[in-house]
């Protein structure tokens, strides 16, 4: 076995185990209702409601409903036939969406601005991005965008140093817009390939908080008219389907260009990601389950899809 290979199989262990309460509470309530009996109309409608416990939206569980009743309907149907179907409605629910982050080498740096509200894991994120691109062979260069926490300086500049990366950082309470400005001119100073920018949770019903990143936005812009190049938004899976407005006003201020969802592994609602791409169709690039770097990965809709219906792998 290669060592791709070996990496792709661990990652399968990771994801299946991180969403292993999200597949859980689908796949237990498949085989309740499905237990010594035929597929009739009453157990259609319990499956497409436990998908929708599951957050996988509304649009979603009545594709799957329906595809359930297609030539199944009054015949004994197993579990793992419903899974099936299951994962396969899910994976063509997110196909489109399941897009890489493309760093453009002629970019230099290729500027992402990573924006989210409090606790969803943006700190944390950028620094497993450092540590990701750092490996590819890329360099990389942080800015501590998040000047309100001096916690949240002092997390980044230890992933900085983990992974070999330099930090723009001042004290806290310094002007973020100001010392993100500093930091792409830096960059392009030294032809770093990419330039992380951190920034400070916001509530998006908070008017001057996302005011204040989109002064960000606007200063990054000056100091190179093509950047941002990438507006990632890191959600945290927990929240379930307040991730929906999350999406919606951070596109509006920000111009979101794809998403990183992280703690999956804590929640059995990890379907809000399938929710968002039928609402969205916004890209998905990241996810994670759980805190080492290894445990944040490219986006794949048939390994999400076959995980969360509780499948192994093929």
């Amino acid at each position: 076995m290669d060592d791709s290979t070996t990496e792709t199989g661990n990652w399968w262990q990771r994801l299946a185990g991180g969403l292993k309460r999200s597949s859980s509470a689908l796949g237990g309530a498949i085989t309740d209702l499905i237990a010594k009996r035929k597929l009739d109309a009453a157990a259609i409608a319990g499956i497409e409601d436990a998908l929708i416990r599951a957050d996988l939206g509304l649009e979603t569980a009545a594709h799957i409903a329906a595809a359930l009743g297609e030539g199944r309907y009054d015949t004994a149907i197993s579990p793992e036939e419903v899974k099936a179907v299951v994962a396969a409605e899910v994976e063509k629910a997110l196909a489109d969406v399941a897009q890489p982050l493309v760093i453009d080498a002629a970019k230099k740096p290729f500027v992402i601005l990573v924006v989210g509200v409090n606790g969803s894991g943006k700190t944390t994120t950028v620094g497993k991005l450092a540590a990701r691109y750092r490996a590819a062979g890329r360099t990389v260069m942080l800015a501590a965008g998040d000047t309100f926490r001096a916690a949240a300086i002092d997390q980044l500049k230890i992933w900085g140093e983990r992974a070999g990366a330099p930090v723009i950082a001042r004290e806290a309470g310094a002007d973020a817009a100001g010392l993100v400005f500093d930091a792409v001119r830096a960059a392009k100073e030294e032809s770093v390939d990419v330039l992380l920018v951190d920034t400070a949770g916001r509530l998006q019903n908070r008017t001057e908080l996302m005011g204040e990143l989109e002064k960000i936005v606007r200063v990054i812009k000056k100091a190179d008219p093509s950047a941002p190049h990438a507006v990632l938004l890191v959600l945290d899976a927990t929240v379930g389907q307040n991730a929906l407005s999350q999406v919606e006003i951070f596109r509006k201020v920000v111009g979101v260009t794809g998403l990183a969802m992280t703690k999956l592994d804590g929640t059995a609602r990890g379907g809000i990601l399938v929710a968002l791409a039928t609402k969205f169709a916004v890209p998905v690039h990241f996810i994670g389950v759980g805190e080492s770097v290894e445990d944040l990965a490219p986006f794949s809709a048939r390994e999400f899809a076959r995980a969360i219906a509780g499948i192994e792998p093929s």
